[in-house]
């Protein structure tokens, strides 16, 4: 059975720092790549990161300097640091998975809620 499972959101005062989790169970982690992505209310689901099977990352223009994706395959986890965080950062964020190969599975996580407030 395939699970993304995320953790780590809450909420969190501007300026400050979370970091998400994605544990990844039910296929080969390594041979996919993962993304993070993120869906405020009343607006499209977007893309936030993204890291291949060998650790080379992308990031939304916006996001490049404040946010960190990583992965470890050992623990067939992939992570998002986020930092200075603000108001518009509130969101869920969700953890998606995509094969390189043929049938090119994909898969999304539930989603961790992410509330950045004072």
């Amino acid at each position: 059975q395939v699970q993304l499972v995320e953790s780590g959101g809450g909420l969190v005062q501007p300026g400050g720092s979370l970091r998400l989790s994605c544990v990844a169970s039910g296929f080969t982690f390594s041979s996919y790549a993962m993304r993070w992505y993120r869906q405020a209310p009343g607006k499209e689901r977007e893309l936030v990161a993204h890291i291949s099977s060998n650790g080379s990352t992308n990031y939304a223009d916006s996001r490049k300097s404040r946010f960190t994706i990583s992965r470890d395959n050992a623990k067939n986890t992939v992570y998002l640091q986020m930092n200075s965080l603000n108001a518009e950062d509130t969101a869920v964020y969700y953890c998606y998975a995509r094969a390189y190969n043929y049938p090119w599975n994909e898969y999304w996580g539930q989603g961790t809620q992410v509330t950045v407030s004072s």
